[in-house]
C-alpha cells in the first residue's frame, strides 16, 4: 500500500464530493432563475435532478464488481469536471436549457456514483481509529465545499454579470473555474490517493449472488418494527423545506413588484451560501451536542419546533420586503439555524431505523427515501408558487409544517438512544 498521510487527501476528496452537489441542487437553480426560466419550469426540471440519489443503492452494490473504489473515484471526477466545462460551454447557445439540464442530469448520476465510491474508498484507505478520528474533517470540508459553491462560486458570477453586462456570459465564465478547479481536484488525487491493498474488484462475487443478497437485505429492511412509519417520516419530515428550498433563491431574485425581494446576484451568493450555511453549521451543531447529553427522545419535539417554526420569517419577508440587507440576513440565519438544529433529529433517526444487521445497505436505502422526499414536493414548488404568488405559497409552508408534527408523533424511540455513554 502507497503511504499518504489521511490529511493530504481526505479534506479535498470530501471537498470533490460536496462541490457537484451544490452545483447541481443550488448552483442551478441560481443560475436558471438569472437566465429567466420560469419558476414553474426550474423547480420541476431540477427537481428531478435528486432521482440518481433517490435511486443510488439500486446500483451500489455493483461498483464493487467493477475496477477498484479508487479507480471509480478519480473517474467520476474526472466525468464531473468534463460535464462542468460541457455546461460553461453550452450557456451561450440557443438551447441552452435542454443542453445544460441534459449535463447535469450526467453529472448527477456521476456524483451519487463518487459519493458511494468515496465513502467506501474512506473505510478502506484508514484503519477503525483514523475513521473516527476524521469523520469530523470530512464533513466540515464537505460544508466549506457547500460554502465555495452557494457563496463564493454565486458571487463570483454576481460580479461578472455586473462587471461585463453579460449574463451568459457570466455563468458560462463562472463554470468554466469550477470546471478547472474540478480537473486540478481530479489530477491531485490520480497521484495522491493511497492503494489500499484491500481495495480490489469482487472477483470472487457473481452478479447473482449480489442480486441475491440485495433483494435479502431489501426486503429485510421492510420487515423491521415501524417501517411504515419510519419511511412515513422520512419523507414527511421535511415536506415543508423541499418546498421551500426550490422557492428560496427564486424570491430573493424576483423583483419587488413581482412579490420578490430583488437582491442582485452577489447578494444572494452572500446571504445564502455565507450567512445561511454558518447558521446551517451552528444549527447541527448545537443539536449533536444536545441529543447527545439528552438523546434523541427528549430532544425530538424541540428539534421538529426549530426546523418548522422559523420558517415563519419567510411570510414576514414576503409582506414586508425589506430593503435592509442586515434583517434579511437575520432571517436567513435564523431559518437556516433552526433547520440545522432541527434536522439533526433526522439524520440521528435514520441511523437509529438502519441499526442492525445489514445497517450499512439500510442506511443507505434510507437516505434514497430522504432524497425522494426532497424530490417529489420541490417538483411541485414552482407550480404552487406561481399559483399561489410569494405570500400565499410561504403561509402554505406553515400549513405544510402540521405533515412534520405529524410524522414526528407516530415515532417511537428508545430514551437512551445517542445518549453519551
Amino acid at each position: 500500500m502507497k503511504k499518504n498521510s489521511p490529511w493530504a487527501w481526505i479534506p479535498t476528496l470530501y471537498f470533490a464530493q460536496g462541490l457537484p452537489y451544490v452545483a447541481v441542487m443550488t448552483i442551478s437553480v441560481m443560475m436558471y432563475k438569472r437566465l429567466d426560466i420560469s419558476n414553474t419550469e426550474l423547480a420541476f426540471y431540477t427537481g428531478w435532478l435528486n432521482l440518481p440519489w433517490v435511486i443510488k443503492p439500486l446500483w451500489s452494490p455493483f461498483i464493487d464488481l467493477i475496477k477498484t473504489k479508487r479507480w471509480w473515484t478519480t473517474t467520476m471526477q474526472l466525468l464531473i469536471g468534463a460535464g462542468l466545462a460541457g455546461i460553461a460551454f453550452t450557456i451561450p447557445t440557443e438551447h441552452f436549457f435542454q443542453w445544460t439540464l441534459s449535463i447535469f442530469w450526467l453529472m448527477a448520476f456521476s456524483s451519487a456514483t463518487h459519493d458511494i465510491a468515496a465513502d467506501g474508498f474512506y473505510m478502506l484507505g484508514l484503519n477503525t481509529h483514523q475513521q473516527a478520528l476524521f469523520v469530523g474533517i470530512r464533513s466540515t470540508f464537505y460544508r466549506i465545499a457547500t460554502i465555495a459553491g452557494q457563496g463564493l462560486l454565486i458571487m463570483l458570477a454576481g460580479h461578472l454579470e455586473t462587471s461585463t453586462g453579460n449574463i451568459p456570459f457570466a455563468w458560462s465564465i463562472t463554470f468554466m473555474v469550477l470546471a478547472g478547479l474540478f480537473i486540478a481536484l481530479w489530477l491531485y488525487h490520480q497521484f495522491i490517493l493511497p492503494r489500499p491493498n484491500s481495495d480490489r474488484a469482487a472477483c470472487e462475487v457473481s452478479p447473482n449472488t449480489i442480486m441475491k443478497e440485495f433483494f435479502a437485505t431489501f426486503t429485510s429492511f421492510f420487515k423491521k418494527k415501524q417501517a411504515g412509519i419510519a419511511i412515513l417520516f422520512m419523507l414527511f419530515y421535511r415536506f415543508p423545506e423541499a418546498q421551500l428550498a426550490k422557492m428560496g433563491i427564486p424570491f430573493l431574485v424576483d423583483p419587488v413588484s413581482e412579490g420578490g425581494l430583488g437582491l442582485t446576484t452577489e447578494q444572494i451568493g452572500f446571504v445564502q451560501g455565507t450567512v445561511g450555511i454558518i447558521g446551517l453549521t451552528l444549527g447541527g451543531i448545537l443539536g449533536g451536542i444536545a441529543v447527545s447529553r439528552g438523546g434523541l427522545k427528549r430532544w425530538l419535539w424541540p428539534m421538529v419546533w426549530a426546523i418548522s417554526l422559523p420558517d415563519i420569517v419567510y411570510v414576514y419577508l414576503s409582506y414586508a420586503q425589506p430593503d435592509s440587507l442586515f434583517l434579511i440576513n437575520t432571517c436567513i440565519f435564523i431559518e437556516q439555524f433552526g433547520y440545522g438544529f432541527g434536522f439533526t433529529a433526522y439524520m440521528l433517526y435514520l441511523i437509529y431505523f438502519a441499526d442492525g444487521e445489514h445497517k450499512t445497505a439500510h442506511y443507505a436505502i434510507c437516505t434514497a427515501f430522504m432524497a425522494l422526499g426532497m424530490m417529489i414536493p420541490g417538483m411541485a414548488a414552482g407550480w404552487l408558487q406561481e399559483l399561489m404568488g410569494y405570500r400565499m405559497f410561504f403561509i402554505w409552508i406553515m400549513i405544510c409544517t402540521l405533515a412534520t408534527f405529524g410524522a414526528a408523533a407516530l415515532l417511537k424511540i428508545d430514551p437512551e438512544f445517542g445518549k453519551k455513554k
